[in-house]
């Protein structure tokens, strides 16, 4: 299957997600992001994902508004935040982040931490949501396991995605084979590790060979092992690179090569040592 920046997976809900997508983690709010997003946008990115946590929604909803890009052709996701969880607290916060960013609805809408005793009400207000066609597709964002099962229990609604911290040095084999099993499609956050093993000698060899650089290695096994990506960059011509993912394809030995980075380190918290008072 040739794809390219526009190639969508489909959810289980039949929404069809983009597989490589912009995020925005860290990008200032007004021009930075802005910029970014349509620069993004121009090279053919058409996913795009924010959170009520970034305080940049609103140069989101800028770019936005300024691109020629029809919104129906763009992929907008945005999280609530932990002290906006329950259910009447979410759905203020969704009403909040539709505002900042002048949309009339969203195509996904995450849990960004699995906050313990609220995200059960905090689910049943993206259910609402969801069911009253403000959102396209619901999910979650660094839930573990335990937290799935015990989401599922009561669950009307199944999450499509689940979004966490994952790369080759964080593998989360069992947590995608879970998710897997369920229909629930794994995202990427901080899918490059902030550049922190770009010289592990497998990704220099594959550099090497495919005329690549490891960040692209490292995109392309998330493409190849059907994870949707959302590297973040403000630069034009890093954005164009994380982009250029299409023209080159690693074997099974060499996706298996980069699987064995795995030691499970992170560079976020771990979703229950997560400070949730602070």
């Amino acid at each position: 299957m040739i794809m390219n920046l526009q190639s969508t997976t489909t959810l289980h809900n039949g929404v069809k997600m983009p597989r490589v997508g912009l995020g925005v983690y860290k990008m200032e709010e007004g021009n930075d992001v802005k910029d970014a997003v349509l620069s993004a946008i121009d090279i053919g990115y058409r996913s795009i994902d924010t959170a009520s946590f970034y305080k940049n929604e609103e140069g989101v909803g800028q770019a936005l508004q300024e691109t020629s890009v029809s919104r129906e052709d763009l992929f907008v996701t945005t999280k609530v935040w932990n002290d906006e969880q329950g259910y009447e607290e979410t759905l203020a916060a969704f009403d909040r982040s539709l505002e900042k960013l002048g949309l009339e609805y969203l195509d996904l809408y995450l849990i960004h931490w699995p906050v313990p005793g609220k995200y059960k009400d905090t689910w049943r207000a993206l259910e609402k949501l969801y069911k009253e066609g403000k959102v396209k597709a619901i999910g979650v964002s660094n839930f573990m396991e335990h937290h799935l099962e015990d989401l599922l229990k009561d669950a009307e609604v199944k999450p499509v995605v689940n979004q966490v911290e994952l790369h080759p040095r964080l593998a989360q084999p069992e947590l995608r084979s879970f998710c897997e099993e369920r229909g629930i499609q794994m995202e990427a956050w901080s899918p490059l590790a902030r550049g922190k093993y770009f010289d592990a000698p497998i990704l220099e060899e594959l550099a090497e060979k495919y005329e690549k650089t490891p960040a692209q290695i490292i995109l392309r096994w998330d493409v190849q092992h059907g994870i949707i990506t959302i590297p973040k960059s403000t630069k034009a011509h890093r954005q164009k690179e994380n982009a250029d993912l299409f023209d080159f394809e690693l074997t099974a030995d060499e996706m298996k090569q980069i699987d064995d980075l795995n030691t499970g380190e992170r560079n976020g918290p771990h979703p229950d040592e997560f400070d949730y008072n602070g």
